[in-house]
């Protein structure tokens, strides 16, 4: 599998394209953003593994303009920006997971593993639809209609709201959520937390569907 790394710091690329290589990845390394978006658009990669921060064109610009061309290829956004409303931003701009610096290689290799799986997986093609009441999942398309109104959602959004809808008005502690989408030990509530944000930014204009369950997870379906 190929993977793009674009990050300007000599002393995270080297030990991490190392890493990746001994895995058995092909690794791409752009120091710039403008380089890394031209090689996004010019290869056919599996993953992009992108810095917030980059000179010349930031990691958040070249993910939202390759979103808007509609390429799908699975983001891991690298960023010393930990507030939520920063992941909020990474996760609209169309990013698949979020790592905040400093991390741990092992960690950021599980996260590549699992972002790997699920585009395989994903390449197969699924076909099935989810429906609840008034709103319907449309997993092949990664689009929901609710009453009639169309919400394109992104890949992880997809994800969790299809984990919701196969779980109705159960109570789903953070936890389980966070690990049925990133298949992680322990969970990140943060990012989890700017995720069912945005989700519900989309899905709710119509009424709330998801329902916090204060310090203990979220239930799903209209009350």
């Amino acid at each position: 599998m190929k993977i793009l790394l674009v990050d300007d710091e000599a002393e995270l690329t080297e030990p991490l394209y190392h890493v990746l290589c001994h895995e058995g990845y092909e690794v791409d390394v752009a120091d710039d953003g403008r380089k890394g978006y031209e090689l996004a658009l010019q290869n056919p990669y599996d993953l992009l593994i992108l810095d917030w921060m980059l000179p010349l064109k930031p990691g958040l610009s070249i993910c939202q303009e390759l979103r808007s061309q509609g390429k799908t290829t699975p983001v891991l956004f690298l960023t010393a920006k930990d507030t939520l409303d920063d992941r909020v931003m990474g996760l609209d701009a169309g990013a698949d997971d979020y790592l905040v610096k400093p991390f741990e290689l092992r960690e950021l290799m599980a996260r590549v593993r699992a972002l790997l799986r699920r585009s395989a997986a994903s390449e197969t093609g699924i076909t099935s639809r989810l429906r609840i009441g008034d709103l319907e999942l449309d997993l092949e398309n990664q689009v929901a209609y609710r009453q009639g109104r169309m919400v394109s959602l992104s890949d992880k959004e997809v994800k969790l709201l299809a984990y919701f809808m196969q779980h109705p008005q159960q109570l789903l502690t953070h936890e389980q959520i966070y690990q049925s989408l990133w298949e992680e030990d322990q969970a990140n509530s943060n990012v989890l937390a700017a995720l069912i944000r945005l989700l519900r930014r989309k899905i709710e204009e119509e009424g709330p569907l998801i329902h916090t369950v204060y310090g203990k997870g979220y239930r799903f379906g209209e009350q």
